[in-house]
Parts: structure tokens; sequence; C-alpha cells
């Protein structure tokens, strides 16, 4: 269906210029039976709705923080089977985020929005009902999917229906959403663990996801999968659902002939990724997104109640920790998520990893000298939580981010799955080796090699991660093309080809 948009290139011998009157009249045509029925709250709420598959990502992966223990208790679970029931979901995330790249394309964003969320729901249920330790393992997979699945599906779909000046403000819900959910996890494990088992704790998230399921029977479709799959009059009727104006609809149809007519066939898709000059783009996205998981963060919100009964805390200390963990999650993600355009992604970056490093160290310090006990507890506390907050408000808030924006759009789909699947692999290197890693070199140990991979992190966005932060998608693909994506001094960023400003250091 792709040749509704493109037809009029496929025509020998036709001029741009003929092309280009051609696309006008079908454009005029098209907008004769528009109707503008746009209302914010339309919108808005199906950015809503899709976000909340960010809680739902939020709420399984955390609560086994809370839950991990009554588990133990009820299977005997060694450290290492720990572990494996832990990283479960995450290797299932690794799968959903590079099989829905192929769905997605095939039957649409909304309606895998809508299948994530079904089974969101099914693996709650299945997780929670599990008799055995494996069918615990094989229902924690499922779950895995489907937050592999939305954290690649639920913000394109956001973006391709927003209009480009509500664009930021719309996708950063779904990051917001997620620190909700594990707030709402961290609650739950604090003030229900002497109520609940660990069973109700799972199931209970099926029921937002069977909510999802239905609300998003009546959301609108992706206007730009419409257009490139059903044609542009059906396309431009979703516009006209979620657009202010006429001028609005028509330049938004005008910018996909656009696109569609100047991509190229060897650029596109999987192959696209391969092309030399993407390199940079893939090193950038990738390498943070690498360090977004490996800094230690997950581990943290998987393993603190572990960790600090382990260090001699008592439960119900442990657990209301970990609820402070949420809680600062929660709160510098959305500050984060607020300050990132102003501030810049590189430049947050840089001013947020050296808390965390400094952190990691005192934490360390703290669990290496066994100064857990009386006053010196609290000085552990505030070293957990301030890890939380430097890491969470700086370099997890740019690891989604950048990798929606740093790739071209003709290859998108596949770069933003390969990058999906970084952040899953990675998570589950780290979180299916923590418990090891402290086995082997002691929890003190463990918090300053942590350290040194935050350190590490620091250098390598010094050295690799130019700035985007005010740059157009357009600009950042000539950078690329150019091959002038690269940091530049000063930090400046990179540079509109109008020739205009740099952004702001």
């Amino acid at each position: 269906m792709q040749a509704s948009i493109t037809g009029q290139s496929s025509a020998s011998g036709r001029s741009d210029a003929a092309i280009k009157r051609a696309d006008e009249r079908t454009l005029r045509r098209i907008m004769e039976n528009v109707e503008i029925t746009s209302s914010n709250g339309t919108l808005r709420f199906a950015a809503l709705v899709a976000a909340v598959c960010g809680g739902l990502y939020g709420y399984d992966t955390g609560i086994i923080s809370g839950a991990l223990l009554s588990m133990t208790d009820e299977f005997g679970l060694s450290h290492h089977m720990q572990e494996i029931v832990a990283s479960a979901i995450l290797a299932g995330a690794v799968i959903g985020a590079l099989a829905t790249s192929w769905l997605s394309e095939r039957i649409g964003r909304k309606i895998t929005v809508l299948v994530v969320a079904a089974v969101f729901a099914i693996g709650a249920v299945a997780c929670s009902l599990a008799p055995t330790v494996p069918l615990l393992v094989a229902g924690r997979l499922l779950l895995g999917i489907a937050v592999g699945a939305s954290t690649q599906v639920v913000p394109m779909y956001i973006s391709e229906l927003a209009p480009p000046d509500r664009r930021g403000n719309l996708v950063t819900m779904f990051n917001v959403a997620i620190g909700i959910g594990i707030l709402l996890a961290n609650i739950v494990g604090v003030t229900l663990h002497n109520v609940w088992t660990w069973r109700p704790m799972v199931a209970i998230a099926a029921v937002p996801a069977m909510v999802v399921c239905v609300a998003m029977i009546f959301m609108p479709r992706s206007p730009r999968w419409v257009a490139e799959n059903r044609g542009l009059e059906p396309a431009a009727e979703i516009l006209g659902q979620v657009r202010d104006t006429h001028r609005d609809v028509q330049a938004e149809l005008r910018q996909i002939q656009e696109i569609a007519r100047e991509a190229k066939p060897e650029e596109s898709g999987w192959r696209g990724i391969r092309q030399s000059w993407v390199r940079p783009a893939l090193l950038a996205a990738l390498g943070v997104a690498f360090f977004t998981q490996c800094g230690g963060l997950e581990m943290m919100i998987y393993y603190a109640p572990t960790f600090l009964e382990d260090a001699g805390f008592g439960r119900s200390s442990a657990l209301y920790a970990s609820l402070g963990v949420g809680a600062v999650y929660a709160l510098a993600t959305l500050l984060g998520c607020l300050f990132v355009d102003r501030i810049g992604r590189r430049r947050l970056m840089l001013i947020m990893i050296p808390g965390s490093v400094i952190s990691l160290i005192g934490l360390g310090a703290m669990f290496a000298t066994g100064a857990t006990q009386g006053p010196a507890s609290w000085l552990t506390i505030v070293f957990l939580l301030a890890f939380m907050l430097f890491n969470s408000g700086g370099i997890q808030v740019c690891g989604w981010l950048l990798g929606s924006e740093m790739f071209p759009l003709a290859m998108r789909g596949p770069a933003t799955a390969l990058h999906a699947a970084m952040l899953w692999g990675s998570n589950l290197i780290v979180t299916g080796t923590a418990l090891s890693l402290v086995q082997a070199a002691g929890l003190g140990s463990t918090m300053w090699i942590y350290a040194g991979i935050n350190f590490a992190s620091f250098l390598f966005v010094y050295l690799f991660v130019p700035e985007t932060a005010g740059v157009s998608l357009e600009d950042i693909e000539e950078a690329l093309r150019q091959g002038d994506f690269r940091p530049r001094q000063g930090d400046s960023g990179l540079t509109r080809r109008a020739g205009v400003a740099a952004v702001p250091a």
C-alpha cells in the first residue's frame, strides 16, 4: 500500500516539478473531505492510555523487589534461583523488543499496543498462579515479552500521533509512568507484605492491563502508519481528530509525501542500519543504553531490600528503604523529563553522572566497613537515595530519549528495536549477575565496581555523544550524512543546517 504515497515518483521520465504538482493536486483533493474534530482531550487521553503500559512495565519489574522475599520463603530459592526469577522478565523483554518491530509494521502501532496490554494481563495472571519455580520463571518471561514490546511500540505510537510542538511532553509521559509504576510496586511491597503474599501483588497488575486493552479499541491509529499502509485519505481523517486546523493536517500530509518520495530502498529497515554513515548514531545511542542499565540502578530497584537485609537491616526497614528508592526514582525522572530540553541531553548526563560515582563510592564504603547499624544506617540510606537521584534524573532519562531521536526515519523502527534490545540485554546481564557478584566480591566491592562503570559512562558521553537538544531530526540525519555527528568543543551541540546558532552550551 505504500505505493499510494509514493506512486507519483514511480513513473519514469517525470520531473520533480511535475511530481510535486501532482502531489499538491492530490493533497487539495483529500483536504476537501477532511473534517476537523480535534480536541486536546482525545490526543492527551490516547497518550495517557498508551503510557499506562509504561506504568505496567514499572510495576511488573519493580514488584520483584518486595515480592522476592516472599517468593524465597515459599520456594526456598537460592541466590542463584533468585537471580533467575528476577532476570527472567528481562530475557523476555529482549525478545519482546526485537519481535515488536516486525509486528508493529505489519498490524500497526495501535493494534500492537492492544496486544501488548493483553499479554501484560495474561502474564500477570499466569505468574501469580504458578505452582512451581519453572512455571514462575515462564510467567515472568511472558511478562517480560510485554515489557520489552511496550518500550518499543508505545513511545513510537505516541510520537507519531502527537503534533511536533507537543511531542516531547506527550512521549515523556511514558517515562514518568514507569517511575510511577515502580513507586506503586514499592508501596504495595511495603504496606501489604504482611497482608498479601507475592501472588496477589503480581496478579493485581492484570486490572489496569485489561483497562488499557479495552480503551485502545477506541483510540486512533497512528496516522503515519495508516498513510504508509492504507493511503493518505484515511490518514487525513485520523489527523483531523488530533490536529487543530486544516493547515496542520495538510502540512503533515505534505511531509509524509516528501519523506516517502526521498527515501532510498537501501536506507530502509535493517539494511539501513548497516550503512557506515549511521554508525556514529548507533555507537552513541547503544553505548548510552548499555551504561543506562549497567550503571547499577536496576540492581538497586530489584535487590535493594535483599542487600539491606544482608547488611543487617530488618526486613521492615529494608522494605521502607526500597519505598524511598521508588519515590526518588519517580521524582527524579519527572524532574529530568521537565528539564532535559532546557539543559540538554549531553550536559544533563555530564552533570549528574559524577554524583552517581560519588554516591556509589560512599555506599560501598558503608557496606565494606560494616557501618550500617545505629546512626550510620541513615548515612547508608542517604548514599543509596543520592545514587537513585543522580542516576535516574540523568542518564536514565536520556537513555530512552536518545534512541528515539538519533536514528534516521527510514530505519527508525528496527533501530529503536535494536536500541531497546540493548537496554534490556544489559539489564539482563546486571540482574542475572548482581547477587553472584556480591557473593564473590562482597557488597562494598560490588558498589565500587559499579562506581567504576559510572565513571566509564562519563568518559563515553564526553567523547562520543553530541548534544541533540533543540536540533530537528532532519538536522541530526544531515549531520550523520556529512560525517559531522560528534561532540563539539564547548558542548555546543550539532549545528543547524540553516546556518543559525548551534544548540546553546
